[in-house]
């Protein structure tokens, strides 16, 4: 069994059309596997702008477009496929912002359904509530697979430590965090919380951000990376707000390693909390 991983986190622009999305995706995602990417990732609301008032509009009952296209991504290139978030529809006509998680054959590997809403107002600089179009995930999956053990976490998810912290108690190496910060929260707290959270739970950390579209309503931060568990950034690119392919080589020796020499997991008093 392969102690390592290649991973590639696609920073791609989105339009407002998503026919062009998941062709953008699509290129993106074969270059990623062409280059020797294992897992290749996605960022959240990549199907369509990240736009409260069209998120219904580019909602999907499972498996729709957008979905059949990223089983199809997965097995055409034999990677594991990260497919970002889209908005989901239920049969019931709730509207989740979830992400599906595909195999090297195209299978189902798990979902997440972003679980903490991003309601932000910050007078005179942003003003967003996915509470008025979504609603929240109650589950978080580990995904085992062959040699990984990672869970995946959408965004605002990443603010709140008790589930990174339920994902390295559960055995997990890697967390996945598709996500678009904006101008004003990514350069507050972006790398902050991405370093942090692999610091507190000792894995990889691998952030996925949509690229900049200058004509977009909501402007995201781009920066997208990938953290070790010693909390050093192993890679951001160097696009900043641009398309990019980031590339990073997981070594999991190196998060077992970490959690032997501090073992801080272990050291938890949990006779008190």
């Amino acid at each position: 069994m392969k102690d390592t991983m290649k991973i590639a986190l696609c920073q791609m622009q989105v339009s407002n059309l998503k026919d062009d999305n998941l062709l953008k995706a699509g290129e993106m995602i074969g270059a990623a596997s062409a280059k020797g990417a294992q897992m290749v990732i996605l960022p959240e609301i990549f199907n369509g702008p990240y736009q409260t008032d069209l998120m219904a509009v580019y909602a999907e009952i499972y498996p729709g477009a957008t979905a059949t296209f990223l089983s199809a991504a997965a097995r055409q290139n034999k990677i594991i496929l990260v497919g970002g978030s889209i908005p989901e529809r239920d049969k019931e006509g709730k509207i989740y912002n979830s992400s599906y998680i595909f195999d090297e054959q195209g299978e189902l590997l798990g979902r997440h359904r972003k679980m903490h809403l991003f309601d932000i107002d910050i007078p005179g600089q942003i003003y967003f509530k996915e509470s008025d179009v979504f609603t929240p995930g109650d589950c978080l999956q580990i995904i085992r697979h062959k040699n990984v053990v990672f869970a995946v976490i959408i965004c605002y998810d990443i603010r709140f430590p008790e589930l990174a912290r339920i994902a390295a108690l559960q055995g997990a190496q890697l967390l996945v965090v598709p996500a678009a910060f904006n101008t004003t929260t990514g350069p507050a707290h972006w790398e902050l919380l991405m370093r942090t959270r692999a610091v507190d739970n000792q894995l990889y950390v691998a952030a996925a951000s949509p690229a900049r579209n200058p004509d977009a309503a909501y402007q995201a931060w781009g920066h997208s990376l990938v953290v070790d568990p010693w909390g050093r950034i192993i890679n951001e690119g160097s696009a900043g707000f641009d398309e990019d392919i980031i590339f990073a080589e997981l070594n999991w020796a190196q998060v077992d390693k970490i959690r032997q020499e501090l073992p801080l997991l272990q050291h938890r008093r949990t006779d008190i909390y």
